[in-house]
């Protein structure tokens, strides 16, 4: 059996928790501002700066960031996405907070993805499972989707959604060739049984931090254990092939 090796993705706001994540072998450091939204956006000038810092010191790590918590309009979205590609970022990130499909939306995406931009849209659990969205953000040239919670007090994805449904879901992006992964408010418990599922990548705010409060400062103790529950699986495959 061949390994699959899901990444880690450790949700940022500073040079200094960068570092740290960086330290920790996090796979993808995400920059976002947990006290500005759910996909609450970091400052540009402070992007730049991890972004300048993390190929300095992790030439090969994977950055994502947000343009954050912004109305899914075609002008304001566009240069969103322009100006944080702009830093060097690897990854931007879209929130898409409606609960329906917009197809105004698509040659915004079109036109970011014919410039090589890799766009990650973020869909939310509160809105249902929106895989009938998929087809066209994978046709609009989208590089992958994350399945997100947007109300971080409301409990974690799995309190919102089955694993059954994760399943469906990462399945049909699967189909369309679509990058996938999950995120919102999990917690180290989370980590085994959604790794049977296979994603991409899981995300974490919450439970990198002092008492597991997402605003609170990063806890390198909390961030080596995520790591660790997430490697284990790819050490366990390994070893059973």
């Amino acid at each position: 059996m061949i390994p699959f090796n899901t990444r880690f993705l450790a949700s940022v706001s500073t040079p200094e928790e960068a570092d740290l994540v960086g330290r920790h072998g996090a796979d993808i450091v995400d920059l976002k501002d947990p006290a500005a939204g759910a996909l609450g956006a970091v400052d540009i000038t402070q992007i730049a700066r991890i972004v300048m810092q993390q190929r300095t010191r992790y030439p090969h790590r994977l950055i994502s960031a947000t343009i954050g918590d912004v109305p899914l309009q075609p002008p304001v979205v566009s240069e969103a996405i322009r100006v944080t590609a702009a830093t060097g970022v690897d990854i931007v990130k879209i929130g898409w907070f409606a609960t329906s499909f917009d197809s105004n939306m698509l040659p915004v995406l079109q036109e970011a993805a014919g410039r090589d931009i890799r766009l990650v849209v973020v869909l939310f659990a509160e809105y249902g499972m929106q895989s009938a969205y998929l087809p066209a953000l994978a046709a609009a040239g989208v590089h992958g989707v994350m399945l997100d919670t947007a109300d971080k007090a409301g409990g974690s994805l799995r309190d919102r959604l089955a694993d059954a449904e994760l399943a469906d879901f990462l399945e049909s992006a699967r189909r369309h060739g679509l990058v996938c992964g999950l995120a919102g408010s999990l917690r180290r418990s989370d980590i085994p049984p959604l790794l049977e599922l296979e994603p991409d990548y899981l995300g974490f705010r919450g439970a990198l931090c002092r008492h597991s409060e997402r605003t609170a400062g990063l806890d390198g103790a909390a961030v080596e254990s995520v790591r660790l529950l997430i490697k284990s699986r790819g050490i366990t495959r390994a070893h059973a092939s």
